[in-house]
């Protein structure tokens, strides 16, 4: 059995049972597997979400500040789906894509992508709650398209798995708040669906931290975090209030912590510039990368 063949198969499919079920066995069977570092390496066009789900600009999509009805509350949780959504590809993707690592590298992504399947699957039972599924609201691919951008490992590791993925640390406590705030009869039950990501979520992007400074050692390079992500203007890494504490257990330093913001207040003023000549504004949740 091909390991690469089986992590593609998992990676190119919609269908989130077929995903789960090979993840499983990923998982459970890693060591039986075979892995062919020379195999060829295919190059994703689409997303395998785009099969389910309307992909517009995220300047388009809606979200709701508080959750005073069903719908509120379902595209809450439509938003954090599809980010989880996206995890498991990114997890995947980071398996399959890079090849003559070390072994714990692969188990390391396998089983991020299966505590992904698992975050997915919690949301979308919550959805189901409320009479909703994945592909009812409209998503972006901002997700997909800094997986296309990053096509080696420090690179990935640099923008994906230590950058947008600490986002959801900052995202959060923000969405659970609104959901306290809320009058759902779910509250409870979504509120530790949120604990259960927030505490996975840590050591995903430690996974990041941890990878990145393999593949940084490995190469002799001693750029900053910040400088790598000089390269990916368009893709902001941090909240507005960024959540300290989660970053920091992850790996984060707090001088990381701090010339992110930096940058980011600069982009922010840049850009808000260019939107003053432009008739198309800019949202400034999306300038500070709430994917919500």
């Amino acid at each position: 059995m091909d390991f690469f063949s089986f992590v593609f198969k998992a990676l190119t499919t919609n269908n989130v049972g077929l995903k789960k079920n090979i993840i499983q066995s990923l998982k459970d069977n890693f060591y039986d597997y075979k892995f062919y570092h020379e195999s060829d390496i295919a190059t994703l066009v689409k997303p395998s979400f785009m099969q389910v789900c309307q992909v517009i600009h995220p300047t388009r999509i809606s979200r709701p500040k508080i959750c005073n009805s069903d719908k509120a509350l379902a595209k809450t949780l439509h938003a954090i789906a599809h980010i989880e959504y996206n995890a498991i590809d990114l997890g995947l993707d980071a398996a399959y894509r890079f090849r003559n690592l070390p072994q714990s590298y692969y188990l390391d992504f396998i089983e991020l992508a299966y505590e992904e399947v698992l975050h997915y699957s919690l949301v979308e039972s919550l959805l189901h709650d409320l009479g909703f599924e994945y592909g009812d609201f409209a998503v972006h691919d901002n997700l997909f398209c800094a997986m296309q951008q990053s096509q080696n490992l420090i690179e990935r590791m640099a923008l994906v798995h230590k950058g947008l993925e600490a986002l959801g640390l900052d995202a959060n406590p923000f969405v659970y708040k609104k959901i306290q705030q809320s009058c759902t009869p779910f509250k409870d039950k979504i509120l530790k669906v949120l604990d259960i990501i927030l505490h996975d979520e840590i050591t995903h992007v430690a996974k990041g931290v941890k990878w990145l400074c393999y593949a940084q050692n490995r190469e002799n390079d001693t750029r900053s975090f910040h400088e790598i992500l000089g390269k990916f203007k368009d893709f902001n890494v941090i909240g507005k209030i960024p959540n300290i504490e989660a970053r920091m257990q992850a790996g984060y330093s707090y001088d990381e912590i701090q010339n992110l913001q930096l940058y980011a207040v600069h982009d922010y003023k840049r850009n808000s510039e260019n939107d003053k000549k432009s008739k198309n504004s800019t949202n400034q949740d999306i300038i500070f990368g709430k994917i919500q």
